[in-house]
Protein backbone atom coordinates (compact mmCIF):
# COMPACT_ATOMS: atom_id res chain seq x y z
CA UNK A 1 0.00 0.00 0.00
CA UNK A 2 1.20 3.66 -0.33
CA UNK A 3 1.05 6.33 2.02
CA UNK A 4 1.27 9.72 0.88
CA UNK A 5 2.17 13.32 2.88
CA UNK A 6 1.75 16.70 1.91
CA UNK A 7 3.87 20.18 2.45
CA UNK A 8 4.13 23.17 0.80
CA UNK A 9 0.96 24.92 1.76
CA UNK A 10 0.92 28.62 2.97
CA UNK A 11 -0.69 31.99 2.96
CA UNK A 12 0.44 34.22 -0.08
CA UNK A 13 -0.75 37.32 -1.88
CA UNK A 14 -2.96 36.78 -4.90
CA UNK A 15 -0.99 36.36 -7.87
CA UNK A 16 2.40 34.98 -5.69
CA UNK A 17 3.69 30.90 -6.70
CA UNK A 18 3.49 27.94 -4.23
CA UNK A 19 5.01 24.83 -5.12
CA UNK A 20 3.02 22.21 -3.03
CA UNK A 21 4.87 18.62 -2.62
CA UNK A 22 3.54 14.89 -2.22
CA UNK A 23 6.20 12.31 -0.57
CA UNK A 24 5.32 8.53 -1.17
CA UNK A 25 5.98 5.60 1.12
CA UNK A 26 7.38 2.21 -0.33
CA UNK A 27 8.82 1.23 -3.49
CA UNK A 28 6.03 1.27 -6.21
CA UNK A 29 5.48 4.56 -6.54
CA UNK A 30 6.08 4.07 -10.47
CA UNK A 31 3.62 2.42 -10.94
CA UNK A 32 0.81 5.09 -9.41
CA UNK A 33 -1.32 7.79 -11.73
CA UNK A 34 -0.99 10.84 -9.17
CA UNK A 35 -3.37 13.33 -8.43
CA UNK A 36 -4.23 16.57 -6.28
CA UNK A 37 -8.19 17.33 -5.46
CA UNK A 38 -8.55 20.59 -3.37
CA UNK A 39 -11.42 21.49 -0.82
CA UNK A 40 -12.65 24.67 0.22
CA UNK A 41 -14.84 24.38 3.48
CA UNK A 42 -18.29 25.55 1.98
CA UNK A 43 -17.63 23.23 -2.10
CA UNK A 44 -16.92 19.75 -2.65
CA UNK A 45 -13.76 17.99 -3.35
CA UNK A 46 -12.66 18.86 -6.86
CA UNK A 47 -9.91 17.35 -9.46
CA UNK A 48 -7.06 19.64 -9.92
CA UNK A 49 -4.60 18.16 -11.70
CA UNK A 50 -2.96 14.60 -12.76
CA UNK A 51 -0.14 12.56 -13.91
CA UNK A 52 0.28 9.39 -15.41
CA UNK A 53 2.66 6.29 -14.15
CA UNK A 54 5.47 7.65 -16.64
CA UNK A 55 4.58 11.31 -16.32
CA UNK A 56 4.16 11.36 -20.61
CA UNK A 57 0.70 12.49 -19.42
CA UNK A 58 -0.85 15.12 -17.80
CA UNK A 59 -4.62 16.47 -17.12
CA UNK A 60 -5.62 20.03 -15.48
CA UNK A 61 -9.15 21.39 -14.74
CA UNK A 62 -9.89 24.07 -17.01
CA UNK A 63 -9.78 26.23 -13.84
CA UNK A 64 -5.85 26.43 -13.17
CA UNK A 65 -4.92 25.06 -16.92
CA UNK A 66 -2.04 27.60 -17.30
CA UNK A 67 -0.94 28.68 -13.99
CA UNK A 68 -0.53 25.47 -12.58
CA UNK A 69 2.33 22.61 -13.05
CA UNK A 70 2.12 18.76 -11.91
CA UNK A 71 5.70 16.76 -12.50
CA UNK A 72 6.86 13.83 -10.14
CA UNK A 73 10.32 12.68 -9.65
CA UNK A 74 9.73 9.01 -9.60
CA UNK A 75 13.32 8.43 -8.20
CA UNK A 76 12.66 10.76 -5.06
CA UNK A 77 8.95 9.31 -4.65
CA UNK A 78 7.59 12.65 -5.16
CA UNK A 79 5.03 14.86 -7.08
CA UNK A 80 4.54 18.22 -7.08
CA UNK A 81 1.92 20.76 -8.05
CA UNK A 82 3.90 24.39 -9.22
CA UNK A 83 0.90 26.81 -8.60
CA UNK A 84 1.47 30.32 -9.99
CA UNK A 85 -0.34 33.66 -10.42
CA UNK A 86 -2.90 32.18 -7.40
CA UNK A 87 -6.19 33.55 -7.18
CA UNK A 88 -8.21 33.84 -3.94
CA UNK A 89 -10.51 31.14 -5.21
CA UNK A 90 -7.71 28.66 -4.78
CA UNK A 91 -7.76 28.69 -1.47
CA UNK A 92 -8.90 24.97 -0.02
CA UNK A 93 -7.04 22.46 1.15
CA UNK A 94 -5.21 20.41 -1.30
CA UNK A 95 -4.78 16.70 -1.60
CA UNK A 96 -2.41 14.14 -2.85
CA UNK A 97 -3.87 11.26 -4.13
CA UNK A 98 -3.14 8.20 -5.92
CA UNK A 99 -4.45 5.19 -8.25
CA UNK A 100 -2.93 2.59 -10.76
CA UNK A 101 -1.20 3.47 -14.24
CA UNK A 102 -3.74 6.20 -15.43
CA UNK A 103 -5.31 9.39 -14.59
CA UNK A 104 -9.00 9.83 -13.12
CA UNK A 105 -10.75 12.44 -12.17
CA UNK A 106 -13.30 10.88 -10.08
CA UNK A 107 -12.80 11.10 -5.92
CA UNK A 108 -14.00 7.49 -5.74
CA UNK A 109 -11.41 6.84 -8.66
CA UNK A 110 -8.45 6.79 -5.87
CA UNK A 111 -7.17 4.55 -3.52
CA UNK A 112 -4.98 5.96 -1.72
CA UNK A 113 -5.23 9.67 0.03
CA UNK A 114 -3.06 11.99 2.00
CA UNK A 115 -4.22 14.03 5.10
CA UNK A 116 -3.83 17.60 2.85
CA UNK A 117 -2.26 20.97 3.06
CA UNK A 118 -3.79 24.10 3.40
CA UNK A 119 -3.58 27.09 0.74
CA UNK A 120 -4.62 30.58 1.51
CA UNK A 121 -4.66 33.22 -0.95
CA UNK A 122 -5.09 36.73 0.33
CA UNK A 123 -6.73 39.58 -2.01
Amino acid sequence: QVQLVESGGGLVQAGGSLRLSCAASGRTFSNYAMAWFRQHPEKEREFVAGINWSGSSTLYAESVKGRFTISRDNAKRTVYLQMNSLKPEDTAVYYCAARMLNIATMIQSYDYWGQGTQVTVSS
